[in-house]
């Protein structure tokens, strides 16, 4: 990992939405390289839309988007899935395909025009099955796997496209705790070892707020960004959810039902 940090992703004045209809505006960020980074907010706020903003994956309304301060526009598909990779919440359309050929399909930006492997693209297909616990499981087909079972296998498809940005949506979607943790604390880790950008929503605000580096708050508002320390300091997850059903305690940055 280089031990100074260099701007990954940014935003600037951007809107989101479709067609004319704006979802949230005001949108202002900035992830480094090396920083695991949380979207949250109430349901409906539009963080799915901006994920997939961010992956090109619809247009903007408004506003600009910058990967290693070059406009994202200005990418060519190609160049692109060398710099970021998407896991979205939609079900894969090659269930058929096993474990493995669903990972190795992470490798394609990096393959000649029929797709071979090289020794190294390998490589990356192994080193994904093992991070995610998956060898045991390399030659099952897609649709004989659990929710979170194939969860896993997508997000490791991801990493074995090895792009220095990931976009995540609700990557802990279908897992219990012990497993949620697992995957939050192996995201950290290719954040703070291997210097990428990760940034991904997500419900487990509290897990967020433990793991995370920074921390996007899509309130419709301000939509506050920064340290989960500085969130807390400045009272902005209290101002999350109506207080007559849950408030956030700032000494243990939970959030607690109301009595």
């Amino acid at each position: 990992m280089p031990d100074s940090k260099t701007s990954s992703i940014s935003t600037n004045g951007l809107t989101i939405g479709y067609k004319s209809k704006a979802v949230a505006g005001n949108i202002n960020f900035s992830c480094d390289s090396g920083e695991l980074c949380a979207i949250i907010g109430v349901n409906g706020i539009g963080k799915s839309t901006l994920l997939r903003t961010l992956g090109n994956l619809q247009p903007k309304l408004y506003g600009s988007i910058s990967i290693n301060n070059q406009d994202l526009s200005t990418y060519s598909s190609g160049d692109l899935a060398k710099k970021l990779s998407v896991v979205l919440t939609e079900q894969p359309s090659s269930k058929n395909l096993t474990v493995e050929e669903l990972i190795a399909l992470g490798r394609q930006p990096y393959t000649n025009w029929i797709g071979t492997l090289t020794s190294k693209d390998k490589i990356y297909i192994q080193e994904s099955l093992t991070a995610f616990l998956l060898k045991e499981l390399r030659h099952r087909k897609c649709h004989e796997l659990s929710d979170g079972q194939l969860q896993r296998v997508l997000i490791a498809r991801a990493m074995a496209q090895d792009t220095p940005l990931i976009l995540l949506d609700e990557p802990t979607t279908h897992l219990d705790l012990y497993h949620k943790v697992q995957i939050l604390k192996l995201l950290q880790s290719l954040t703070h070892n291997e210097g990428k950008t990760i940034i991904f929503t997500t419900h487990e605000i509290d897990l967020a707020i433990q793991l995370c580096d920074k921390i996007l708050i899509l309130d419709g508002e301000q939509n506050p960004f920064g340290e989960p320390c500085q969130l807390i300091e400045n009272e902005h997850f209290e101002r999350l959810f109506p207080e007559e059903m849950v408030v956030f305690d700032p000494k243990t940055g939970a959030f607690k039902v109301s009595k």
